[in-house]
């Protein structure tokens, strides 16, 4: 039933885009659509807070707004209680004006204007009595233009392709779908988007398959009593759809804290959207739009954290001048990452941050287990401080923004062994039509493997601290699992007796040919026209 209503919800939200398609770039319709979406949601989260403050719960949406707007509408003393409510439960307030239903209604009466809509957002930010809402919705709709000419090219053609796509949108029954649903669809239409406009547009997009793997490892062992995990990192965080797939995977997703960083504003109100469309409370997240590298986030407590993952941009370039030798992150290492090369830095970031029994999973280029230089020195004091857990490497074209293979990296400060476990899973995937994919039966084999921490046979390899001493500190998968394949064994004598076989199917044919060629009479054509 959930699958079926996850389709249907998936179907209609891509159709709503047709509105405006062929206006601008999927990168920048998407803006407008996953706005207004959002909107939408918040609209219906307001109601269903009112309406568990009060007795009326249990009554239709219809009856709940008319409540909502009798009570919020009155300046008395219910009003004020009500609205002081609503900022507790939820961090924002939406005057019943402002309601997404009620500017459909607007929009059905042709008394809609994109001022009302404006006003709307803003008053996300800004409440009626002048009291700021939580930080955490400031900004929210800063990339939803309404005063765009891609829209129109004056107001009132500006005016109808924002009812049309409102008009769309509310076609869709969110009510009628829990939020793990609706955060599904979300997701689902951040990768379509990203599909859609090519180039870069995927990377805060990690699909579900990857974040599955690491999420499963990353809280391996940690999901009963006081072990569980209780807070996530991801310092390139994206859509935050890593940080919540692992939120999925504890015992316990109401105790999770979420912590993420995100260069990209644009990217970073996405995350926002998307954490509170899976109902994370304000009060559960800590956002930050921001450079990774550049300065250290978070410097106050907490900075650590039990789990640790990402999936930063690779190969990145970053600004590694000298004095950033001093910074914690890296001053242990001795070196600093090349410039053009911020692989390593992401990592050492993450490291930094991570408790001493957390686990990290970052997401990474080959280039990483083989390079010399500096990062090999890097590499060589990861490995000799007992950091590095296992390599897992993924088959290529898996990601929207990059067809090369890549590799998940799992890192911990207290490790019961000095071995690395090696995955080679490259070759198990199921192909797509635009990307290749990473099977339920592929990840169950990935996550087994590492768990029972054994070998498999041309699958993975347990190295010693010794063998991987003996390759130089060199991590290339290859090394150490070999997934060489010989020909088989050529029979010479069934090869001579095939030959003979076909010397004599030719024969025949010749032969058969020939008897034909024999039995064709010559017509005179002009002879035959004289007749």
């Amino acid at each position: 039933m959930a699958n079926q209503q996850s389709s249907n919800l998936e179907s209609s939200l891509w159709n709503a885009a047709d509105v405006l398609r062929g206006k601008m770039d999927a990168s920048e319709y998407k803006n407008y659509l996953l706005g207004l979406i959002f909107y939408r949601f918040l609209s219906i989260k307001s109601l269903q807070a009112f309406a568990e403050s009060t007795d009326i719960q249990d009554q239709d949406i219809q009856m709940i707004k008319d409540a909502y707007e009798k009570y919020l509408s009155a300046e008395d003393d219910t009003s004020k209680f009500i609205y002081n409510s609503l900022l507790s439960k939820v961090g924002y307030y939406i005057e019943p004006k402002y309601l997404y239903s009620n500017l459909i209604a607007e929009i059905n009466s042709g008394d809609f204007e994109l001022e009302n809509l404006e006003k709307a957002l803003h008053e996300l930010e800004v409440s009626t009595n002048g009291q700021t809402s939580q930080q955490d919705f400031e900004g929210l709709f800063d990339d939803v233009d309404l005063h765009s000419n891609k829209l129109g090219g004056n107001l009132r053609q500006r005016n109808q392709v924002i009812s049309d796509t409102m008009l769309a949108l509310n076609d869709i029954d969110l009510l009628g779908h829990n939020g793990d649903v609706l955060g599904d669809a979300y997701e689902y239409l951040i990768a379509q988007f990203a599909s859609d406009s090519g180039k870069k547009a995927g990377e805060f997009y990690t699909p579900r398959q990857v974040s599955d793997i690491i999420s499963q490892i990353v809280t391996y062992k940690r999901n009963a009593g006081d072990n569980q995990i209780r807070t996530i990192y991801d310092p390139a965080v994206g859509s935050g759809s890593l940080l919540l797939n692992v939120g999925q995977h504890v015992q316990d997703p109401s105790l999770i804290q979420y912590h993420g960083q995100e260069l990209n504003t644009t990217t970073y109100n996405l995350a926002r959207m998307n954490l509170m469309l899976h109902n994370v409370s304000y009060e559960d997240m800590d956002l930050r739009n921001g450079d990774t590298l550049d300065k250290d986030w978070p410097v106050e407590e907490p900075y650590q954290f039990d789990a640790v993952v990402m999936n930063p941009p690779y190969s990145a370039h970053w600004d590694n001048s000298n004095e950033r030798l001093s910074d914690p992150r890296f001053r242990d290492y001795g070196v600093l990452p090349p410039k053009s090369k911020a692989d390593y830095a992401f990592l050492l970031h993450g490291l930094y941050h991570l408790k001493e029994n957390g686990t990290m999973g970052i997401v990474l280029p080959h280039g990483v287990l083989f390079r010399g230089a500096k990062e090999g020195k890097i590499r060589q004091k990861l490995i000799e401080d007992n950091r590095i857990d296992a390599i897992i490497g993924l088959p290529a074209n898996i990601f929207h923004s990059t067809s090369i293979p890549t590799l998940i990296m799992v890192l911990k400060k207290d490790k019961d062994n000095s071995d690395i476990m090696f995955i080679d899973a490259s070759r198990e995937f199921e192909k797509g039509k635009n990307q290749n994919n990473i099977t339920p039966d592929n990840i169950a084999k990935i996550v087994k493997t590492y768990k029972e921490h054994q070998d498999v046979n041309k699958y993975a390899h347990v190295a010693s601290y010794d063998e991987i001493k003996e390759n130089d500190f060199n991590l290339n998968i290859p090394r150490y699992v070999d997934t060489f394949e010989p020909e088989p064994d050529i029979d010479i004598d069934e090869v001579k007796n095939n030959i003979k076989d076909l010397d004599a199917q030719i024969a025949q044919v010749q032969k058969d040919f020939d008897a034909m060629a024999a039995d064709l009479v010559e017509t005179d054509v002009k002879s035959d026209d004289k007749k």
